[in-house]
Parts: C-alpha cells; structure tokens; sequence
C-alpha cells in the first residue's frame, strides 16, 4: 500500500535555505475564550515565546522569528530526510502539543483542541533576509491595524469601526491614534517588530586554577530578543544566523 502515499516521496530541493512557518488556526475565538488583551497580550506572547523556546531545544535550529500567533523558523539542519511531509504534520503537531502544555500550566482551561497549520518555504541564502523583513513588515502592518481597530472600538461598533478604517493609508492611522493619545513609536519593540530567539555569542568569566588567572571564552547563549532592530544583512551576520 505504500505506492498510494502519494506525497511521501516528495522532498525539500537540496542546497536551499528551509523556513518553515507555522500559523495559528482561529485564534481569534481562542483568544476570546481565554480572555487575551487586544490587541495585544503579554501572557499570549509570552506562550508563544515558551512554544518557540520548546522546539529551539528540541530541533535547533538557526533563527525563529515570531510575532503574533505566527512563527518562523530557519532549519539549521534538514531532518526526516527532507521529506515533506514529515515536516508539515511534525512540526505543526509539535507547536501545537507544546502552546497546549504552555497554556494549561499556567491554569487556564481550553474547550477545542489547538491546532496550527505548517508550510515549507525553500529559499536560497540570498533571500532567507528579504523574507524575514517582508515578514516583519508585516508584524508591522499587524500592529498599525491592530491598535487602530481596537482603538476605535472603544468608541463604535465593529462595523462603524471597520467603515472608518476602510481604505485608509498607513499615515491616516498613525493621525486616528495619535489623536486618541497613542504614538506608535513609543509601542513596545516586540510589537513593533516581533520577537527573535537565536544563539548569541557572548563573553563567559572564568578561572583557570592551574595558572591561576581569571579568562575570558566565547559562549553561545540562547536568547529571546524582544527589542529586536529592523532586519538587515548585518544583523544575520553579526550573530551568524547564515553561517
């Protein structure tokens, strides 16, 4: 019967780049159930920063870019032989089991199985950064639209809101909030930009007791950067995201 898998031979081209990305499915009435902020929430970003941490220990991987209920993840390695369908069902059913333990440890109930949905996205070296800055400019797009309809609806329907933001441009917006007491480039960082968690190389202090002499030695230190700068080459150079 193995002749009727008929994906399971389908694989990732070699000498690609591989981004997985993972996405939420109905978050917003998941967000509604358990009470989450809008248009934002510390707690909810803070389980899926755990999400990403559980599979950075589990697969390591290079960089994983997340913002919102989206996370993207640069492969360091290419597992399952490639095969794609490992990656889709594997992957996805990871994040997924581990947002589930990251929500009902902090005591909070859920009624319908959390799910997330995985795509495959080959890319050469050239254009893993083009796809991380389109990415971030759309958490970008994600937080103008989001604290502008938000905003608006404390004073009108969903509808009404909807109609006022219909059309507009990205300045139009920038003036409803700031006239409603909100700066936009005041927002916290990991709003603005998102959360980056990769592998920093930084300075270790120790103590040799044969010579007797304090050292110093390099160390990769796995950090969640939630003040991350706008994506550009030399910050996937500068912490060697692309070696």
């Amino acid at each position: 019967m193995k002749e009727y898998e008929i994906f399971s031979n389908l694989k990732v081209p070699g000498g690609s780049k591989i981004i997985l990305r993972i996405d939420g499915r109905k978050f917003s009435i998941l967000s509604h159930h358990l009470g989450f902020k809008k248009p934002y929430d510390e707690q909810f970003r803070d389980f899926m920063i755990q999400s990403c941490l559980d599979f950075f220990k589990e697969f390591s991987p290079s960089f994983i870019y997340t913002f919102s209920d989206e996370i993207n993840i640069l492969l360091s390695e290419i597992p399952f032989a490639g095969r794609i369908e490992k990656f889709d069902s594997v992957f996805a059913s990871f994040i997924a089991g581990s947002f589930t333990k990251n929500v009902l440890n902090a005591g909070k109930s859920i009624k319908n199985p959390i799910s997330f949905d995985s795509r495959v996205i080959p890319l050469s070296s050239a254009l893993v950064i083009e796809y991380f800055k389109e990415r971030q400019n759309e958490a970008w797009r994600n937080c103008i639209n989001g604290y502008s309809y938000w905003t608006l609806r404390e004073e009108y329907t969903k509808e009404e809101s909807m109609e006022i933001l219909k059309n507009k441009k990205s300045s139009e917006l920038h003036d409803i909030l700031f006239k409603r007491g909100i700066n936009l480039a005041e927002l916290p960082s990991w709003q603005r930009r998102g959360v980056g968690i990769y592998k920093k190389e930084v300075i270790i202090q120790g103590y040799n007791p044969i010579k007797k002499e304090n050292v110093k030695s390099k160390r990769k230190k796995l950090l969640v950067d939630c003040n991350l700068p706008i994506f550009d080459a030399q910050f996937f150079s500068e912490n060697l995201i692309l070696e």
